[in-house]
């Protein structure tokens, strides 16, 4: 029987406001380049994944300035590259520069607040698991978040990043929940599915962009109220 589920913090409960896409594409044009935000959209899934296993090996809170410029100028030319367009690193360092010019905040996407209530009100505890970098923490407790979520382990207070099993390890004992008794729900096939399933939590794939097509060999979910009909269905418990 489920008596937690985890989920992931960025893009999957929340995403920073204003929308990145439309960050994404004043900075292009900034820099003489012509990108819809539909491109942009598809671009995000090459970058993501290439974040997510970067952050895994090396955690950028702990790269040097020159070390985090080369990593975001790669992260920047993958998204143009998702998007149909080629650039050389420094023309995408020029651009990334540009939409770090721009304030962002953390904000939820809409269907989260009533699916965490609906699922909190079944006698679940629910909980985050992130590698959001340690100042994003503040933004985290700005928007809300312990009011829907019971509790927030993040890579920094585990002492690992997604998919090492300490991180959920951890959430496990915050929610007193046997790995079989917990659902874990992310957007990253490499650090949220595999992860989970690395200690034996079921993992759950939400895929708000569409950017995993082939991943047939686990649950996947397009959105927040899809996940509460999976859950009341009884299609998440363990086979």
């Amino acid at each position: 029987m489920i008596k937690a589920i985890f989920f992931d913090l960025y893009n999957t409960l929340v995403r920073f406001w204003p929308p990145l896409e439309e960050i994404q594409q004043t900075a292009c044009l900034a820099e003489g380049i012509e990108i819809t935000q539909e491109q942009i959209t598809r671009g995000y899934a090459l970058a993501d994944d290439y974040f997510s296993r970067e952050n895994t090996d090396h955690p950028l809170y702990k790269r040097t300035p020159q070390e985090l410029d080369a990593f975001f100028s790669e992260y920047e030319r993958l998204i143009l590259k998702g998007a149909g367009i080629e650039v050389m690193h420094g023309k995408a360092l020029a651009v990334w520069k540009h939409t770090q010019k721009v304030t962002k905040r953390l904000a939820w996407f809409d269907d989260v607040p009533p699916a965490l209530e609906r699922l909190h009100a079944h006698g679940l505890v629910l909980g985050g698991i992130s590698n959001l970098r340690p100042e994003m923490r503040g933004q985290m407790e700005s928007i809300g978040l312990m009011r829907l979520l019971d509790f927030v382990v993040t890579s920094q207070e585990a002492g690992a990043q997604k998919p090492y099993p300490p991180i959920f390890l951890a959430a496990l004992e915050r929610a007193h929940a046997k790995p079989e008794e917990a659902v874990h729900v992310g957007d990253q096939y490499h650090s949220d599915v595999q992860g989970a399933r690395g200690v034996g939590i079921m993992p759950v794939l939400l895929d708000r962009r569409s950017a995993f097509p082939g991943a047939d060999n686990c649950i996947c979910t397009h959105d927040m109220s899809e996940l509460v009909k999976l859950y009341e269905e009884g299609r998440l418990e363990p086979r």
